[in-house]
């Protein structure tokens, strides 16, 4: 499946998608909420079969955060990143994908020790590298430590 032939069926799953070509992967850029219906969707369509989630990541835009998920169908060899806006800066959550790819769950961990998203449906959502008792979200833009060094 060509580019244009993976838009155009995203678009007839999900119209409110917006599309991004200008890096090496066709982007396709959605609200959080949607993110799940979507990417069953994607997963379990034979038609797209995107059944490997090789990165699964966070982006701190200083107003929003961004989930990135990185997909590619070993059997078609066609690739896509998901990107789903999270508004919420506060109560930052997203649902959980680690019940279609098991690599999600470390990987969720992973950003809500560094970046306080909330995985809701997680099975095992706490820290990772951080200890309980700390403070803040390293990876945001707002973190503040008195080791930091000022630019």
């Amino acid at each position: 499946m060509n580019t244009e032939e993976l838009k155009s069926s995203i678009s007839n799953i999900l119209p409110s998608a917006i599309y991004d070509e200008t890096g090496e992967f066709l982007n396709v850029n959605i609200a959080s909420e949607e993110l799940y219906p979507l990417i069953n969707e994607l997963r379990s369509n034979s038609e797209f079969d995107f059944d490997y989630l090789f990165c699964l990541t966070c982006i701190d835009w200083k107003d929003h955060l961004m989930m990135v998920y990185h997909l590619l169908s070993k059997t078609h060899q066609h690739t896509i990143v998901l990107k789903a806006k999270i508004s919420n800066r506060e109560n930052s959550e997203i649902e959980t994908v680690c019940n279609i790819w098991r690599t999600a769950e470390l990987l969720e961990r992973e950003v809500f020790d560094l970046f306080g998203v909330k995985f809701i449906n997680h099975p095992d959502l706490r820290r990772l590298f951080l200890s309980d008792d700390w403070n803040g979200y390293p990876l945001r833009k707002d973190y503040v430590d008195e080791n930091m060094i000022s630019l």
